[in-house]
């Protein structure tokens, strides 16, 4: 068996309120850290979005 890409389910992001904006939003975050896995700086910068989208979907 050999994987050809990562799946991702939606049921988390929906749960929240996210929708298809959202979603192509952290689509192409995980894209840009996997293309700069190793640049710090891209991952931190993904890190702090990620965290300042979910402030605008909180889970409860």
């Amino acid at each position: 068996f050999v994987s050809s890409g990562i799946r991702v389910g939606t049921p988390a992001l929906t749960t929240r309120g996210m929708g298809a904006e959202e979603m192509k939003l952290i689509g192409n975050w995980m894209a840009e850290v996997l293309e700069n896995i190793s640049d710090d700086t891209v991952v931190t910068k993904t890190r702090d979005r990620v965290r300042d989208l979910c402030k605008n979907f909180p889970i409860y």
